[in-house]
């Protein structure tokens, strides 16, 4: 007979997470079954995914009769991934009472479980969560009462998703120097200019900035608007998609190039300080990005865990092969650590929620306290940085596990890692997220809210068995606060060692999260697993801090 290789399979997506069950059971346990149920759910549309792998969005421009009708036609899979996004409170979750302070950590869990196997529908989702935040966040009445019960709502008729527009030609970090033209007309306002990636085209609303006519040049000078895309026929409003980006990975995302010739738009806030209006949008969608780089890494980590139980080579099954065991246990080290990370970060997002309540009943946000508001102003950059670059290292080494057929696109392997390499670009890169650390660390008090952190969650782990991590964790924190003082008066040095500074406080908060949930694990019936993750992490390295020679960066780069 020959020989037909068994491919990998799907487990329960709660059940076999080696880390989310204790997580819920430390925080939220009331909804272990919901999450269960959910893991089955995942399984499934696993496989719908599988079988929806060649489906990628269209857009037809004109119609038969030549005119122009710019109609995007995203995939099935997407079709159902917005039902079963509403119907299960993806957005909606986060900003209902019943869970009170951990609504968050509610929502993110249905997003850890439902996201991989939902074709990045994700995407729409984090940008309707930030949207619905900074609308909140506005004070807005008018468009608060109109749109963020449709952003919120659980019925798939009613809700809406939001794109956010902020890229245009001019580059995607540095907003400074946007193009796009507000011009007043009547009590509105109209758009004029080119974004040169629009995420989720087909949402039916969008946040942009935009320079209003006559304003001054740079960040000061924007706005913030509120863009409905289409009228009541359908059509959309003065705005044409020039085409679809062929992108390395998100092929299921309907990312576009649009021109806004005219486009009616309603100004959010003040005329001034867009930037600024747009703050509570990028703590959400930084959340979204860490919470997606460890699903994204669940993912590859389950499917090759499966696959070296039924993969025999050598004369034995993967698994019990020293090395490759080892291999996948150094990358469930770096899930545990960024797990921990992410979640911590969704913890934060209820520091960071105030604003207006959404509506009586909801979610009342409390503005959070100091300490909760300066750690969260450094920790959430440094959890999307470190997270995402985990992502893209854990699944690269995941998909290796599965050897050739890791590279064959048709097990649907290769598109885990096409996808997670947008999460170290999108919602600002590794290096300028790493400068934005020290933006937040030079406003006081947020290293010292980072040092209280590291050192509260080693405090907390009081298991010999992990003394050693817990003086790794410490050990980085002291080079890493030393470093950056004695950095501090040399800008050029500061600038160039921001990336593995910010890497190592990263690094160090997950090493120290990973402890304390190790002994809470020890102490409420968990098992050892969760403490072995934090030995392995500490060896997998935690302290990254090092100057590089001037002189050689310059001949080298």
């Amino acid at each position: 007979m020959p020989f037909f290789q068994e491919p990998p399979r799907l487990g329960n997506q709660f059940d076999d997470d080696p880390l989310l069950p204790s997580w819920i059971d430390r925080f939220v346990p009331s909804v272990t079954e919901e999450l269960r149920s959910l893991g089955d759910v995942a399984v499934e549309y696993y496989g719908k995914q599988l079988a929806d792998r060649e489906n990628e969005p269209v857009l037809t421009q004109w119609d038969a009769w030549g005119n122009r009708i710019d109609k995007i036609e995203v995939s099935p899979l997407w079709h159902e991934a917005q039902k079963l996004a509403a119907k299960h409170g993806m957005v909606a979750a986060g900003y209902e009472a019943h869970y009170g302070k951990h609504a968050r950590t509610h929502q993110f869990a249905v997003v850890h479980v439902l996201g991989p196997s939902l074709d990045v529908y994700s995407c729409p989702l984090a940008m309707t969560d930030g949207a619905t935040r900074t609308l909140l966040s506005s004070g807005n009445r008018a468009l608060i009462d109109r749109i963020v019960p449709r952003l919120t709502s659980r019925d798939p008729s009613i809700m809406w998703t939001s794109g956010q527009w902020m890229t245009e030609r001019t580059g995607g970090s540095d907003v400074s120097q946007t193009e796009t033209i507000a011009k007043p007309d009547g009590d509105g306002w109209r758009l004029y200019g080119t974004k040169w990636f629009t995420s989720a085209t087909t949402s039916e609303m969008a946040l942009t900035l935009a320079r209003p006519e006559g304003n001054v040049l740079g960040s000061r000078g924007l706005a913030l608007f509120f863009v409905e895309l289409r009228d009541a026929n359908g059509r959309l409003r003065n705005i044409q998609v020039n085409r679809l980006k062929d992108k390395l990975g998100t092929r299921k995302v309907p990312t576009a190039e649009l021109t806004l010739d005219g486009t009616p738009a309603t100004l959010v806030g003040a005329v001034t300080d867009g930037v600024r209006a747009i703050t509570p949008m990028l703590s959400i969608t930084r959340t979204w990005n860490a919470v997606s780089a460890v699903s994204g890494m669940r993912r590859g980590l389950a499917l090759a865990r499966d696959y070296a139980r039924r993969r025999k080579a050598f004369g034995a099954m993967l698994v019990d092969k020293p090395l490759h065991a080892d291999t996948l246990a150094m990358l469930e080290a770096e899930y545990a650590g960024a797990f921990c990370l992410a979640f911590r970060s969704v913890e934060l997002l209820g520091s960071l929620d105030g604003g207006p309540d959404m509506e009586p009943g909801g979610l009342t946000p409390t503005g959070g306290n100091d300490a909760d508001e300066r750690l969260a102003r450094a920790l959430v950059p440094i959890a999307k940085l470190t997270t995402a670059k985990q992502a893209v290292a854990v699944i690269s080494d995941a998909i290796e596990a599965c050897g050739g057929a890791g590279y064959v696109e048709d097990t649907g392997l290769p598109r885990i890692l096409a996808d997670a390499q947008v999460l170290p670009i999108w919602e600002g890169t590794t290096n300028v997220l790493s400068l934005d650390t020290l933006r937040a660390l030079g406003k006081g008090g947020a290293l010292e809210a980072i040092t209280a952190e590291v050192e509260g969650n080693c405090a907390a782990a009081t298991d010999r068995g992990l003394a050693r991590p817990i003086e790794a964790a410490r050990a980085a924190l002291r080079h890493a606060t030393a470093w950056v003082v004695e950095a501090m008066p040399q800008p050029d040095r500061l600038e160039a060692g921001a990336r593995r500074f910010a890497l190592t406080l990263g690094r160090t908060l997950e090493l120290a999260l990973l402890c304390r949930h190790a002994q809470w694990c020890l102490d409420h019936g968990h098992g050892p697993r969760t403490a072995a993750a934090a030995r392995r992490f500490a060896m997998n390295g935690v302290d990254l801090i090092g100057d590089a020679v001037l002189e050689d960066t310059k001949l080298l780069a």
